[in-house]
């Protein structure tokens, strides 16, 4: 694609960035079969390559972006299929993370909507008042109907039925370990540590189980995506900074051979630090960090997982975007599932979005449930008796369509491995599979 920004434009590095990944861009369309707002809305200016050609208008005449123009940006859901797809390479993650903070320096938004940006950005990231908006939602949940706004019905209807006590796990220590094969950094989030606590947990014992220190690191804690993709790039990159500084300091101190994340949200955006921070005094810090950052799944096949008894159990696993656009992990889970005994099925529409996507569901509420829909369907087709996933937004959102249970894939290598039955295979409503596999 041919570009026309001037030298003067050329200085600013982000804008040196866009025009490196525009310039990649031969409007071949091979992003749109991947595209799950083309395919449910079917505009052009709603794929990649429609999104591509207003980023590019936008950023070239530097201006101010219209309604239009931030409607079809605001829709793209960031899942990243594209950049499977791409035979060109275009990185359009970093494209539109840069129009993203662009129109929030330049546009200036209706107020319900930033009322709406302002409320996530200054609750979802934080635990426990997260936990706290958990509960006024959940008191609110019957009166959702009423409600006159589609997002704000969202926000009632997300919340659970139960809201779990807070998991001392997560405070910073070490977890020691026998037969020490490594020492890891466990990033336990925000958001999941409100809706589920049970996800950490499974993780450090299955972690210490195989050879690894876990440790939780003090002043770690958000990893910065939920504001990142608002384009609220101040706020994101305090919150990332803060892990930085906790992390850099654990690998001068004890060492560290890992970042493990286990919510593949978080990890694509933690594993890109190293770009986010590159013209940032913390820059050589965030390339540390970002080099040594594993999705939990990368640790446990270098930890290398027992194999187990085959199983009867059915598990429908579903990829998150996050994971296998984001990250390009597309085998490991699976692999360490079947190795765990259990038989792994997946559905049709594998490489599509189930519609969560961070904060997506909440501001794009009637995009999101035709998603959910479609991917809830595709699940249930192949009959399975759990769901397994690594991301927590995508156990939310898919949970929230179907009775079959579903659980992080670390509860199931958990359980597999010596540790509890996870407690969502026996919550009520929930069909619990059969129970005898694991003895």
């Amino acid at each position: 694609m041919q570009t026309t920004f001037t030298d003067a434009q050329l200085q600013d590095p982000a804008i040196q960035r866009s025009n490196e990944i525009l310039r990649a861009c031969v409007h071949c369309g091979f992003c749109t079969a991947t595209c799950p707002t083309y395919q449910v809305l079917g505009d052009e200016l709603d794929s990649p390559r429609g999104r591509i050609y207003l980023i590019k208008d936008m950023l070239e005449n530097n201006r101010v972006p219209d309604a239009d123009t931030v409607k079809h940006i605001d829709r793209c859901l960031s899942c990243l299929a594209c950049m499977t797809t791409c035979p060109s390479g275009v990185h359009y993650m970093h494209l539109v993370d840069h129009a993203r903070a662009y129109i929030e320096n330049t546009y200036k938004r209706p107020l319900t909507d930033r009322a709406l940006r302002w409320i996530l950005a200054r609750i979802l990231p934080y635990p426990m008042r997260f936990r706290v908006a958990l509960l006024g939602a959940k008191i609110g949940k019957p009166f959702a109907r009423l409600m006159p706004d589609a997002r704000l019905r969202a926000m009632l209807e997300m919340a659970p039925k139960t809201i779990p006590p807070v998991s001392r796990n997560d405070d910073p220590q070490t977890f020691p370990t026998t037969n020490k094969k490594m020492r890891v950094a466990l990033m336990t989030g925000c958001a999941q540590k409100a809706l589920n606590t049970d996800i950490n947990d499974a993780t450090i014992r299955l972690l210490t189980r195989l050879g690894a220190e876990v440790v939780v690191a003090k002043g770690a804690g958000c990893c910065g995506a939920l504001t990142h993709h608002m384009g609220k790039e101040s706020e994101s990159h305090a919150t990332a900074a803060r892990n930085i500084r906790a992390w850099a300091a654990e690998m001068d101190g004890g060492g560290l051979d890992a970042i493990v994340i286990n919510t593949s949200g978080c990890g694509t955006t933690v594993k890109d630090y190293g770009h986010m921070f590159r013209n940032d005094p913390l820059a050589a810090d965030a390339a540390r960090v970002s080099a040594i950052a594993m999705d939990v799944s990368e640790a446990l096949m270098k930890l290398d997982l027992p194999e187990s008894a085959p199983k009867t159990t059915k598990v429908a696993y579903h990829a998150a975007c996050s994971l296998q656009h984001g990250q390009q992990i597309k085998t490991f889970p699976k692999d360490l599932l079947k190795r765990a005994g259990f038989t792994v099925l997946e559905p049709a529409d594998s490489h599509l979005c189930c519609g969560s996507a961070g904060t997506y569901n909440l501001m794009q509420p009637e995009i999101s449930k035709q998603l959910k829909a479609r991917k809830v369907d595709t699940l249930e087709a192949l009959t399975p008796d759990i769901i397994a996933a690594g991301n927590i937004g995508c156990m939310i959102q898919i949970g929230g369509g179907t009775d079959v249970p579903i659980v992080h894939t670390v509860e199931l290598l958990d359980w597999a491995t010596g540790g509890p039955k996870p407690p969502a295979l026996t919550a009520p409503g929930k069909r619990d599979p059969k129970v005898p596999i694991l003895r």
